[in-house]
């Protein structure tokens, strides 16, 4: 019965790994058993045939208590709904939860495992498993398997659910996907992020497998994948609880031992914490941690994402590796400890930072006759500033410098003489809303009117890379290209330390 399955689904898969091999059968199924509806809008009639009045719509994972047979037709109760009537016996298929049956339902359930659009079946299916299965069964490798299996349906389900085009077709069938899912104990989180739904499945099975001695490599590589969604953190976490949630991704990720891993399995597994460590880097930065905490994470993160083998990277993993690389290139100037504060001398422009609000930074640019308590230019920000990123242009006129408001958002901060004084510009990655993406300066040009900008981001589901030659005044782009080689002035005027540092160049 549904209610039955939940209820034992829950237990099951929290009790998975202390079931010892002398723990007690489970329940017997009742003897007409029970049957999973494996057609989505499957009709349950009140009589057994087509003609007769239909009482309900099942969908592909529901479960119903078999009471009798007639024709071919089974007479059946579901409980979800308080509703007998009668459904076709082709769409359904009969399980008796017993022992004996567990390894034909597991070989099902690995089967629809590779089937997209099937997810709510799976669940159905592993339900049914979990219930039939022996204590020692799930225990073992067989129990690691149900468990991942559960944890790749959930997932791929809420990933469907977060993806799905506009449609009342499409958006009936996911939502009733969802209802079913939900009927086995199985939970998601939704949240609105730029004007759209997206839905995480709670992660209580790849949770649970990650503590399974029998699980494998591979399952725990997808369960710590699962678990570490960096589009799966909650906008609305405050910046100390995202902290701490960070810790625990990054925790997660090291349970799993890459050495045997698939080549693709493994890039996923160092991208992922690429994009980790380098979020601890920031906020580790944005708590004003001593720098080589600091720099410790930073390092980790591009360690990572050295690690991964572009030969053995798919096209479907190319937008998950350049975000990666954008996460990572973020904070790479943590890397690169700041020099002790130079003295001014002459009109040439020096930067100095300072506490402003709690919370804040103010950046302070000073000369020989302005000094902090009348400086050139103050400007205040949340963000991280990244002090060892300050250049000054050869004519003392501009002054560039990285800061990061946000994880894996990384702004270029233009500080420039005009007539009316000092003002400070802000170039961001994108003019799209943040999501991930960088902006960092690559060098000056000779003259005191331009830089060398490159850029690179995602934005409303596009992602963009450009090297730019960009007019100091107004930030307006000159020329641009997505290839540098087809650039001959950023060719020829791009910074050295630039190049050697960069990440865009990968």
């Amino acid at each position: 019965m549904k209610g039955t399955l939940a209820t034992l689904l829950a237990a099951v898969v929290s009790a998975a790994i202390t079931i010892a091999a002398e723990a007690a059968p489970l329940p017997a199924s009742p003897t007409l058993g029970s049957a999973i509806v494996v057609q989505d809008q499957a009709s349950l009639r009140a009589a057994p045939r087509d003609g007769a009045l239909q009482q309900a719509s099942l969908w592909q994972g529901e479960v119903l208590e078999v009471r009798g047979e007639r024709l071919d037709y089974l007479q059946v109760w579901d409980h979800q709904r308080e509703r007998g009537g009668f459904i076709r016996a082709s769409d359904v298929r009969r399980v008796a939860m017993t022992e004996a049956e567990a390894p034909a339902l597991l070989a099902v359930v690995r089967f629809v495992q590779d089937t997209p659009g099937a997810e709510a079946l799976g669940i159905g299916l592993t339900a049914a498993y979990l219930q039939a299965a022996s204590g020692k069964t799930l225990a073992g490798a067989e129990g690691a398997q149900a468990v991942d299996a559960l944890g790749t349906f959930a997932d791929r389900l809420a990933r469907r659910a977060s993806s799905a085009a506009p449609g009342k077709a499409s958006a009936a069938a996911l939502s009733a996907h969802l209802d079913v899912a939900n009927g086995y104990g199985v939970r998601f989180a939704t949240y609105e992020v730029d004007g759209r739904m997206q839905v995480c499945y709670e992660g209580e099975a790849s949770r649970r497998l990650l503590a399974m001695p029998a699980a494998d490599a591979a399952q725990r590589a997808r369960a710590a994948l699962a678990l570490t969604r960096p589009e799966c953190v909650n906008p609305d976490l405050p910046a100390h609880e995202r902290a701490k949630l960070t810790a625990w991704q990054a925790d997660v990720l090291e349970r799993v031992d890459v050495a045997g891993l698939p080549g693709y399995l493994r890039n996923r597994v160092h991208m992922r914490r690429a994009s980790v460590w380098g979020a601890a880097a920031f906020q580790q930065a944005r708590q004003n941690m001593a720098e080589p905490a600091v720099a410790a994470a930073a390092a980790r993160a591009l360690t990572e994402l050295s690690g991964v083998s572009r030969a053995e990277l798919p096209d479907e993993d190319l937008s998950a590796y350049n975000d990666a690389a954008m996460r990572v290139s973020a904070v790479r100037w943590a890397l690169v400890p700041a020099a002790a504060p130079a003295a001014a001398v002459g009109a040439r422009p020096v930067l100095r930072t300072e506490p402003g609000a709690p919370g804040e930074t103010c950046v302070l640019l000073v000369d020989a006759q302005h000094g902090a308590q009348a400086p050139l230019l103050r400007r205040c920000t949340y963000g991280v500033v990244w002090a060892a990123s300050a250049t000054t242009n050869r004519e003392g006129t501009a002054v560039a410098l990285a800061v990061q408001p946000l994880e894996g958002w990384r702004e270029l901060w233009v500080l420039r003489k005009s007539v009316a004084g000092w003002l400070a510009d802000v170039l961001p990655p994108a003019a799209a809303t943040p999501e991930t993406g960088v902006a960092e300066f690559a060098g000056w040009v000779p003259g005191g009117q331009q830089m060398l900008v490159a850029r690179e981001a995602r934005g409303q589901g596009r992602y963009r890379r450009s090297f730019e030659v960009v007019r100091l005044e107004g930030l307006t782009t000159e020329r641009v290209t997505g290839d540098v080689a087809a650039l001959p002035v950023f060719q020829r005027w791009q910074d050295p330390a630039w190049k050697r540092q960069t990440l865009s160049l990968r």
